[in-house]
């Protein structure tokens, strides 16, 4: 009876801790949770390399950055292949915020039975969340183990060398200098870096390097996270907090957006989530023209331009490149535009729009640009629109979606259309600043070329039908009704 009694002891207990450990496995309730977040798995799906949440503040952000972590240390990712033996790095501003931010997520997720052990710089391995972890050795269900360690950005760059890493975790934004050193890390092993952030600090090189993409790294993603996209936040809470605030800081705070440059965008209706799309087979008759703002140390930028039925237009495909000739620049429109099949004269030639400056003759040139790109069968033609205002006026027309006009979609092999877009913003003056805008200036171009549309007009009421047929009797001096 005694031995009895001791195993049924033993079940007891083994089931309470087993019931016990069900409570604290955090990640189990992340994964198979009744309300879905669909951006934190739009960024676990996500397979690039170097992912980037923008987002307010309580939208769910850093919970991406500390499971993405987990997945990886535990070899458990539930869309990638997996790894045994994974090194990675959690990298925070500070060793206080390592403490009350990363440190305390990545605990929340990593069940204390998968720990194999814990190395402090301060503090007790027994109550690790009140002190600064150094690494933790973390059980790999492939086999051996794994380490997460904690690094901060005030320690400097000397102490992020040396290290090879399959993954960092940037908890907010670091310094420059940092972040290129991190991505050192992961070359060897051909690592993931990602990065969860409030974009706090206005136009830095994140801005840059992430959301404008300037290197058009096929590997860059991000996505923005606001206060609507966590499915855990109360609406009222929402709404209260939103009243608080003046709009720039409801700008980064609650949309993760960078606030300096979103002030003064000059296309603030440009959403890179409903304009740009995947590239599909133009019909041949959506074909319009090709129109090209010219540029030799400058980049030279030329987009592809096709119309539907219902005139909503499509940017369909680009050649932008700085330091070249006409006649590489020539020779590369032709060699696109036969690769997409695009319609020609009866002599092959091809069709173009061109700023109005390329008629003008140079002293080192005894001809135009005009001219040299009509000798290489391009048929340019430089009577085009060029009133700044009226051409923002007309793209914004199409930008905007509840105008009932013509809309624009651009395919994403325009990746420079697209960051000039995403970057282009008003200086002194309300003039827009000069850079960055080759493209947004022949896609003025085209779309000013276009017949202009106005809104339909609606249909009237029977009271106003009403009220027009009144003053039209009283204009006749007929005063009977």
């Amino acid at each position: 009876m005694g031995i009895m009694r001791e195993i049924v002891e033993k079940l007891i207990r083994v089931e309470s801790e087993l019931r016990k450990r069900k409570r604290e496995d955090f990640l189990a309730v992340y994964n198979t949770g009744e309300v879905k977040h669909e951006k934190q798995l739009a960024f676990h799906k996500c397979t690039k390399r170097n992912r980037w949440v923008f987002g307010g503040n309580r939208s769910g952000k850093t919970e991406c950055g500390a499971v993405e972590s987990v997945y990886m240390a535990r070899g458990i990712h539930p869309y990638r292949e997996n790894r045994k033996d994974v090194c990675g790095w959690v990298v925070s501003l500070s060793q206080q915020v390592q403490r009350d931010v990363a440190q305390k997520k990545i605990l929340h997720y990593l069940r204390r039975d998968w720990i194999e052990d814990i190395v402090m710089l301060s503090g007790r391995k027994d109550a690790p969340e009140n002190g600064i972890i150094d690494f933790i050795r973390v059980k790999n269900v492939l086999g051996g183990s794994s380490v997460i360690g904690f690094k901060s950005c005030d320690q400097g760059r000397e102490k992020f060398q040396g290290a090879s890493l399959d993954f960092v975790w940037f908890d907010e934004e670091p310094p420059e200098d940092i972040y290129a050193e991190c991505r050192m890390r992961v070359i060897d092993r051909r690592g993931d870096v990602f990065g969860t952030m409030t974009p706090l600090k206005g136009l830095t090189f994140v801005y840059n390097e992430i959301f404008l993409n300037r290197r058009n790294d096929p590997e860059v993603w991000y996505e923005f996270m606001e206060w609507e996209d966590n499915p855990y936040l109360d609406k009222g809470e929402i709404a209260a907090l939103a009243l608080s605030m003046d709009e720039r800081t409801l700008q980064s705070r609650r949309y993760g957006r960078f606030a300096s440059a979103a002030a003064g965008l000059v296309y603030p209706e440009f959403d890179e989530n409903v304009h740009v799309i995947d590239p599909f087979p133009i019909p041949k008759e959506w074909q319009d023209t090709i129109s090209i703002d010219p540029g030799l140390n400058n980049p030279l930028s030329a987009h592809w331009y096709a119309v539907d039925y219902d005139d909503n237009v499509y940017v369909t495909y680009e050649h932008y490149e700085a330091g070249r000739d006409i006649d590489y620049h020539a020779d590369a429109i032709k060699q696109i535009s036969r690769r997409l099949g695009w319609h020609t004269d009866g002599q092959g030639r091809l069709n173009a729009l061109i700023d109005s400056a390329a008629k003008q003759r140079t002293l080192g040139s005894l001809k135009s640009v005009a001219e040299l790109f009509y000798e290489r069968g391009i048929l340019v033609n430089p009577n085009v629109e060029k009133d700044l205002f009226s051409g923002i006026a007309r793209v914004k027309s199409y930008l905007n979606r509840n105008n009932s006009l013509p809309n624009l979609y651009i395919f994403n092999t325009c990746p420079n259309l697209i960051r000039e877009l995403k970057g282009y913003y008003w200086g002194s003056g309300d003039v827009p600043r000069k850079v960055d805008d080759h493209g947004l200036d022949e896609m003025r171009y085209y779309l000013m070329s276009r017949p202009k549309k106005t809104p339909p007009t609606a249909e009237k009421t029977v009271i106003q039908k009403d009220k027009e047929r009144r003053a039209r009797v009283l204009r006749r001096g007929n005063i009977s009704f």
